[in-house]
């Protein structure tokens, strides 16, 4: 006869020492001891008699211990051990609970290094050490809701730092999604917050581009006379038009002088793409020059302070700024501005071939991307164009 809710309820230990045992049916059966009672569950695995502890009454109402006992007879009929099961979901729930986000984010940090340069990897754990550990570091991961994060990134919101939110927010998603990947978080809970910050407001990064304007901009690049590395630094950075960071990251083992070529990996690039720079003479030169300065490191241009980092990011601007450009006037990402507009409005290159020498995504007539080789010996020539003309703009005098 199966049990009932009154009967639970009111059913008393007799005093026996063993406690007494009441059937519900299909194995199931209340033991009721002077301590409490108890849910249990016999059942048969591997040829062996087995008793699966169900919970305590009241904290389990005699339904749940019904849907508990159906549970464990569809794993039993799955060819699974019920306790052995459950002897592993609590143990998953204890690592989950001790995987607070702080301890996945840092492990998270940890495996992306390789892929990353130092000077990322600072920027990102200063991110998460200043805004986000404090509100969410000591929580379980799993336990993160979306309302918990939108909490953080409304905060650094609030204080006007609107992009580093959203930088913060792909950052907090990718610690997500790690977790996710390794057992332990359910799903990456950013993905609900799309809309739910201000939009970042585009902004066009200050660049010359008036050929008259630019050649007085590198008469006064070719005059600095500030340490070695950032003036290497600033005569490349018209040469090359890279993006600022990949220019500070470059590598000499990212680089064949002899094949005047440089060769970004997808890791560093923006896209995520592996990225080819043919050098022009020009430009040869200056890092033959550089060579001999910091070719014994890893980085191009190292820190001034450390080889084991690359310069600074503000290091260009701050030299552009000592020469008396303001950030209004120009900025070290508005050189690939300039690039775009003289390469394509007064040399007339194929704009297919500028813009995939800026690394921007460039389709062939099929709709497929380009890969990175291609168009590369045109785009060697037009590179050496290009060098040729900032030198004739650079050596054209200046007319009363």
């Amino acid at each position: 006869m199966s049990l009932t809710d009154t009967f639970v309820r009111q059913v008393k230990h007799s005093g026996k020492p063993a406690g007494d045992k009441y059937t519900d049916g299909l194995a199931l059966y209340l033991h009721v001891k002077a301590a409490g009672k108890y849910w249990r569950m016999s059942y048969r695995y591997n040829g062996k008699q087995r008793l699966l502890a169900l919970g305590v009454y009241p904290a389990v109402t005699l339904a749940r211990a019904r849907q508990l006992r159906d549970d464990a007879r569809q794993l039993v009929s799955a060819g699974v051990d019920p306790m052995a099961a459950k002897r592993q979901d609590r143990a998953t729930r204890i690592l989950a609970e001790s995987s607070t986000f702080e301890s996945m984010a840092r492990a998270y940090l940890v495996k992306i290094a390789p892929n990353r340069t130092p000077s990322t990897l600072e920027k990102n754990t200063a991110w998460l050490e200043r805004n986000v550990f404090p509100t969410l570091g000591a929580k379980p991961i799993s336990a993160i809701s979306p309302r918990d994060v939108l909490a953080v990134l409304q905060k650094i919101e609030a204080r006007g730092a609107v992009e580093s939110a959203h930088k913060i927010k792909q950052l907090c998603g990718q610690v997500f999604r790690f977790a996710v990947a390794n057992g332990l978080a359910e799903r990456d809970v950013t993905v609900d917050l799309r809309g739910a910050l201000t939009a970042v407001p585009k902004a066009n990064y200050a660049a010359i581009t008036e050929p008259d304007r630019v050649g007085a901009l590198l008469r006064a690049i070719n005059a600095y006379s500030g340490h070695p590395y950032a003036r290497a630094a600033l005569k490349l950075t018209p040469l090359l038009f890279v993006r600022p960071g990949e220019l500070r990251a470059a590598e000499w083992a990212e680089i064949n002088l002899d094949a005047a070529e440089w060769r970004i990996p997808g890791s560093k690039m923006k896209m995520g793409i592996d990225h080819i720079v043919p050098l022009a003479r020009q430009a040869v030169e200056v890092l033959r020059s550089t060579h001999a300065l910091t070719g014994q490191g890893k980085y191009v241009f190292p820190s001034i302070r450390t080889n084991d980092r690359c310069m600074s990011e503000n290091t260009v601007n701050a030299a552009l700024r000592s020469m008396g450009y303001s950030k209004d006037m120009v900025t070290a990402h508005g050189f690939r501005a300039t690039a775009r507009t003289l390469l394509d409005e007064v040399l007339a290159e194929r704009v297919d071939l500028i813009e995939h020498q800026l690394a921007h995504a460039v389709r062939d007539p099929n709709g497929r991307a380009y890969n990175r080789t291609a168009h590369l010996q045109a785009r060697r020539e037009m590179m050496q164009r290009w060098a040729d003309y900032l030198d004739e703009l650079r050596l054209t005098p200046v007319q009363p």
